[in-house]
C-alpha cells in the first residue's frame, strides 16, 4: 500500500517557479512539499539551462577576450589555450553549488523534498513514482510548475550526437569544428556565440528576416552586424527542409526563398523554442484544461479550470523565463494563502547573454505603432559613453521609448556589456510608472555603462516637451 502524506499545497516541479513557490508559501505558514523527478533542484534552468549557459558563455567569453582585446591594452598572452574539459568541469561546479543552495533554502524553510515522478490521480492527490515504490501525497492545493523541453522540427529527429538540444550542447565533449544552429533565437545567439568564440564554425539558419525574436527591429540589426563581425554565419528567410546523417557528419537541406541549397556540419543544434512539459501528469484525468498549443489555461490568479489546481511557468505561455515563473510563483503562493499576488507582464526584463548583451523591458517600437500609441524615441549611442570607451566596447546603445502625451516611460533596449544589470533600472521605471525626465534627472555615477540610459531617456524627454 502507498505511503500518504497531507500538505496544504503540493509543487510539482522544483525548477525557478516551483521552488519560489513553495518556500514562500512555507514562508506564510503553509504545509507544503515539493515534487521533482530530478536528483538535484532547480529544474531545467539551474541544471540543463540558464546556469550551465551563462558559466560557459563567461568562460568562453574571456576566452575570446584574450585573444582578441588583450592586444588592444597593451597586453601580450599569445594564442589561448583552451582546455574545454577544466571548463566544463567549472560549469558543473557552480551548478552543483547553485542547487545546493536550493535545497537547503528548501531545507531552511520546511518544505518536503519528495523524489519521484508526479502523476495526478485527481483534483486533491498525487501519486508519486520512484525506485523503492509509490507515495501518495494528498493536498488542499496544487501548483503545476514542471516547465517545459525543447521543440522538435520535423525531419531532425534528436539522436543526442549529431543532432541535439541545448541540454546536449551545454556538455560537448570537444569543440564542433562546425556547427549549425537552426533558430536565430535567445538560445541558438548564446550557444551559438559559446562555440563560436571556442572555434567552431558557426551558421545560424532563421527561417524569419530577423534574429532575436520579438526584440526591438533596430536593435535586433545591430546585434546581427555585432555578431556577424564576431564570426558567426547567418542564412535569414531560410527553412530547414531535411537532414541526412553520415558517420562524423550531418549533411543539411535547406530552403531560401524557394532556392535550396545543402550544408554539411559536424552536428546541428535544434533551438527552435520550447514547449510545456506535460506528458504522464495526468491532467485529463483530473480534469484540467489546455489550450491548442498544449499550454495550462489559468486565470488571473494562476487558477485553472479545476478550483484548487494552479499552474505557472512554461506550462503557461508568455516569455518562457525563469524569472517571469519565479514571480509567477510567488504571486501564486500569496493568493493561496489568501493574500494578494499579481505579475506585471509589462515589465519582465528580457536578456540575450551575448557579447555585448542585449536586454529589453516594456514595449517595441514595433509594438507602439501596431497599438497607436504616439511616443517618443531617444537613443545614445555607446560612442559617446565614456566608460564604454575607457573598455573598448563602443558598439551598443541604448533607447527609450516614452509616451509623447505623459512622458511615461513605456520602452527600454539595450545593447551594452552587462545590460542584464543596467536593465533593472528600466524595469523598476516601467513597473513605478516614471518618466524620461525622472530618468534624465536622477543622477547617475560617472563613468558608467548607466550614464547612456540617462542621456537616452533625455533625448526621449525633449521629444515629448517640443513637439505634439
Amino acid at each position: 500500500m502507498a505511503e500518504q502524506t497531507r500538505y496544504d499545497l503540493a509543487v510539482i516541479g522544483a525548477g525557478p517557479g516551483g521552488y519560489v513557490a513553495a518556500a514562500r508559501a512555507a514562508q506564510l505558514g503553509m504545509k507544503v512539499c515539493c515534487i521533482d523527478k530530478f536528483e538535484r533542484p532547480g529544474g531545467v534552468c539551474l541544471n540543463y539551462g540558464c546556469i550551465p549557459s551563462k558559466a560557459l558563455l563567461d568562460s568562453s567569453e574571456h576566452a575570446f577576450l584574450a585573444a582578441n582585446r588583450f592586444k588592444d591594452h597593451g597586453i601580450s598572452v599569445g594564442a589561448p589555450e583552451v582546455d574545454l574539459k577544466a571548463m566544463m568541469k567549472r560549469k558543473d561546479a557552480v551548478v552543483q553549488a547553485l542547487t545546493d543552495n536550493v535545497a537547503n533554502l528548501l531545507k531552511a524553510a520546511n518544505v518536503d523534498m519528495i523524489h519521484g515522478t508526479a502523476t495526478l490521480e485527481s483534483a486533491a492527490r498525487v501519486n508519486v513514482e520512484n525506485g523503492s515504490g509509490n507515495q501518495r501525497v494528498e493536498a488542499e492545493n496544487i501548483l503545476l510548475a514542471t516547465g517545459s523541453r525543447p521543440a522538435a522540427l520535423d525531419g531532425l529527429a534528436f539522436d543526442g550526437r549529431s543532432i541535439v538540444t541545448s541540454t546536449e550542447a551545454l556538455a560537448f565533449d570537444k569543440v564542433p569544428g562546425r556547427l549549425l544552429i537552426v533558430g536565430g533565437g535567445y538560445i541558438g545567439l548564446e550557444l551559438g556565440s559559446v562555440w563560436s568564440r571556442l572555434g567552431s564554425r558557426v551558421t545560424v539558419v532563421e527561417m524569419t528576416d530577423h534574429i532575436a525574436g520579438s526584440m526591438d527591429s533596430q536593435l535586433s540589426r545591430r546585434l546581427l552586424r555585432i555578431l556577424k563581425k564576431q564570426g558567426i554565419d547567418f542564412k535569414l528567410k531560410t527553412r530547414v527542409t531535411g537532414a541526412k546523417v553520415r558517420k562524423k557528419t550531418v549533411k543539411v537541406a535547406m530552403d531560401t526563398e524557394g532556392e535550396a541549397s545543402e550544408q554539411t556540419c559536424e552536428t546541428v543544434l535544434v533551438a527552435v523554442g520550447r514547449q510545456p512539459l506535460t506528458d504522464g501528469l495526468g491532467m485529463a484525468d483530473a480534469g484540467v484544461r489546455t489550450d491548442d498549443r498544449g499550454f495550462v489555461i489559468v486565470d488571473e490568479n494562476f487558477r485553472t479550470n479545476v478550483e484548487n489546481i494552479h499552474a505557472i511557468g512554461d506550462l503557461i505561455g508568455g516569455p518562457m523565463l525563469a524569472h517571469k515563473a519565479s514571480a509567477e510563483g510567488r504571486a501564486a503562493a500569496e493568493i493561496m494563502a489568501g493574500g494578494f499576488g499579481e505579475v506585471n507582464y509589462d515589465a519582465v526584463p528580457m536578456v540575450i547573454y551575448t557579447h555585448p548583451e542585449a536586454a529589453a523591458a516594456g514595449k517595441t517600437e514595433e509594438q507602439l505603432k501596431q497599438e497607436g500609441i504616439s511616443y517618443c524615441t531617444g537613443t545614445f549611442p555607446l560612442t559617446g559613453a565614456g566608460r564604454a570607451r575607457c573598455m573598448g566596447e563602443t558598439e551598443g546603445m541604448v533607447k527609450v521609448l516614452s509616451n509623447r502625451k505623459t512622458d511615461r516611460v513605456l520602452g527600454v533596449h539595450i545593447i551594452a556589456p552587462r545590460a542584464s544589470d543596467m536593465i533593472a533600472e528600466a524595469v523598476f521605471a516601467i513597473e513605478f510608472g516614471a518618466s524620461a525626465e525622472d530618468i534624465g534627472r536622477i543622477m547617475h555615477g560617472h563613468p558608467t555603462f548607466a550614464e547612456a540610459l540617462q542621456e537616452s531617456a533625455m533625448v526621449a524627454r525633449q521629444c515629448s516637451i517640443y513637439t505634439g
